[in-house]
């Protein structure tokens, strides 16, 4: 498995959206939550998807409640809750885990392709960012306390 065009995810509306979408963008991809310490990093996100966009940058976040119930909006919560403090409007998606069992197969690839600290192959917390190239690759794993504003070198380096 080379890249993620191969998977299929839900948006925040319930439809099935194709990866492949997305072929020729670089794409980060953001487990997200409301209600987290990280949450003030939709700012950061929003500024690097505007900032970036035209060049081929999109961010796609996904809302996890896994990491202290720290998402327990529905769908529709949620995207209200982002264009209204934030002004989001980079795709959100349904709300999915993570880790585990019950884990979206999306994010378990993502997880194998660029392992934590230590080879760990679990996400930690809320606002993991996992960065892929135009060739659907994953290059990179950020963690969640790395802010958007620090990784955008590293983001537009392979626009």
């Amino acid at each position: 498995m080379e890249n993620i065009y191969q998977f299929n995810v839900k948006n925040n509306a319930g439809k099935e959206v194709s990866l492949e979408t997305y072929r020729g963008k670089v794409l980060l991809i953001v487990n997200t939550a409301s209600r987290c310490g990280f949450t003030n990093q939709y700012e950061g996100l929003q500024e690097l998807y505007l900032n970036y966009r035209e060049q081929g940058l999109v961010v796609l976040g996904f809302p996890c409640n896994q990491f202290g119930g720290q998402e327990p909006g529905s769908d529709q919560e949620i995207q209200e809750f982002c264009s209204l403090n934030f002004s989001v409007n980079f795709p959100l998606f349904k709300k999915l885990d993570v880790n585990g069992k019950n884990a979206d197969p999306l994010f378990t690839h993502l997880k194998q392709a660029a392992p934590g600290i230590l080879g760990s192959k679990k996400i930690k917390w809320n606002f993991t960012k996992f960065l892929v190239d135009k060739e659907g690759r994953v290059v990179k794993r950020f963690a969640p306390n790395a802010k958007p504003i620090d990784i955008t070198k590293e983001v537009a380096d392979h626009l």
